[in-house]
């Protein structure tokens, strides 16, 4: 049967910031392990600790821009851009330009603070 989300739940986040957080599917607000779809609303100078989940991410900007540090090199992801980590792989986001970034992750399996190995602060 169809469950419909009437409203994400919001989670702590990591980071130098307040993110606002806002899970609508996923272990939290709908109990489901598989997968996980959040919205942040990251300000402007937030970055977070780097991570190394063992899950997929999908990252999709909807709005400013989003960067993304990985092993190999920076990445700018702006608004209309998407990005796909791999699980095992090291990423660290921040949103360094005025306006902050508004932006969907997707995780799968469903993210939880246990399989994202965020880096000692």
């Amino acid at each position: 049967m169809p469950q419909v989300i009437s409203a994400p739940m919001t989670i702590e986040s990591a980071g130098n910031k307040p993110k606002q957080i806002e899970e609508y599917i996923g272990r939290v607000n709908t109990e489901t392990k598989e997968v996980s779809v959040a919205r942040m609303i990251s300000p402007e100078g937030w970055e977070e600790p780097g991570q190394r989940p063992e899950f997929q991410e999908m990252t999709l900007v909807l709005k400013g821009m989003l960067n993304v540090e990985t092993e190999s090199g920076d990445l700018i992801i702006r608004a209309g851009q998407a990005i796909i980590v791999e699980k095992g792989e090291w990423v660290r986001y921040s949103s360094p330009e005025a306006g902050g970034a508004d932006y969907v992750a997707i995780c799968l399996p469903a993210f939880t603070p246990e399989t994202v190995h965020r880096d000692d602060e």
